[in-house]
């Protein structure tokens, strides 16, 4: 019966994880509009400039 076990405790595992990653983003988020940063802008690393050389 330890698989039981296995079937239930796998997925809630995975599920905490994602939650868990989804939190800390929701929280670093919050930090960053509390500093008054500048959203970056969609498909933006946060660097600046441009990385390939011409």
């Amino acid at each position: 019966m330890w698989y039981f076990a296995w079937l239930l405790g796998l997925p809630l595992a995975a599920i905490f994880a994602v939650m868990n990653a989804m939190w800390l983003e929701l929280k670093e988020d919050e930090r960053t509009i509390a500093r008054g940063d500048p959203a970056p802008r969609p498909g933006n690393s946060g660097k600046t400039g441009s990385t390939r050389r011409r």
